[in-house]
């Protein structure tokens, strides 16, 4: 049975204050230590620790030869923005004792400034026509899939409003595909999703799934790509949330899985 944090030690729901608290907080803080325009993926892991455990007393916990970014009571909290393969170890030690919640930000809204790298101009901000879904963390689920099981691996997908800078540096014409990232500065949250349990797993499913679907059903449902679709299937098929019961042409047929064969 997982135990339970106390509230006041760990934020347990959708706080915009608290979030602008921490913003205010992180973000002055590391400006000063580093400068301005040195923030990078940092601001983010900073902001989210201060969120969802304003205590400093519970950040940075040593744990055998590992370092939890969040420990309240035994329960453990780990902001990873990208790469969950790289955890593959610090989970498996962890899981033994602990239960894990590994906080995955997602830009819900993202607003976009350029800075020219020859002379140092920077664009009015534009609000990006793309909104950042909770689909979006398939990929790094199915990087970890082989703890998915595991009762004491939890999920909180933070999708947050997000300000970013890059550098005019890219290789396209407009320099902008393939350019890098300067800055990407959290300025409000949006939502969250918590993948507490196994049944959890079913609000990948979009209601509006046919009782036999394809993987191509399932991208134009969940309004994803089909790389994502085919990933998420293999994903879900792992968590027990979805069957394969047969074939359509080459394409594989899948039903949500019964109450039983969870």
């Amino acid at each position: 049975m997982r135990k339970k944090t106390e509230s006041h030690t760990v934020c347990q729901s959708v706080d915009k204050a608290l979030f602008s608290e921490a913003c205010m907080q992180m973000i002055g803080a590391l400006q000063g230590q580093n400068g301005i325009g040195t923030l990078r993926e940092k601001t983010i892991h900073s902001v989210l620790k201060y969120y969802y455990a304003p205590n400093p007393a519970y950040h940075e916990i040593r744990i055998g030869t590992y370092v939890a970014d969040i420990c309240v009571d035994g329960e453990i909290f780990e902001i990873q923005t990208r790469n969950f393969n790289t955890m593959r170890d610090k989970l498996s030690f962890f899981l033994q004792n602990h239960d894990v919640t590994i906080v995955y930000p997602v830009a819900h809204t993202k607003w976009l400034s350029w800075l020219d790298v020859e002379t140092g101009e920077l664009s009015d901000k534009r609000k990006s026509p793309k909104t950042g879904t909770f689909y979006q963390i398939i990929p790094e689920l199915y990087r970890i899939k082989m703890f998915l099981q595991n009762p004491r691996l939890h999920f909180i997908i933070s999708l947050i409003d997000v300000e970013e800078t890059r550098y005019l540096n890219g290789w396209s014409y407009d320099k902008k595909r393939g350019s890098s990232r300067m800055d990407g500065i959290p300025v409000d949250i949006y939502d969250e999703v918590r993948i507490d349990t196994m049944k959890d797993y079913h609000k990948f499913l979009p209601d509006t799934l046919p009782a036999r679907f394809t993987t191509k059903d399932y991208a134009k449902c969940a309004h994803i790509p089909q790389k994502y679709a085919t990933t998420g299937l293999n994903v879900l098929l792992e968590t027990k949330t979805v069957v394969r019961v047969g074939k359509m042409g080459n394409a594989y047929l899948y039903e949500k899985a019964a109450e039983s064969e969870k």
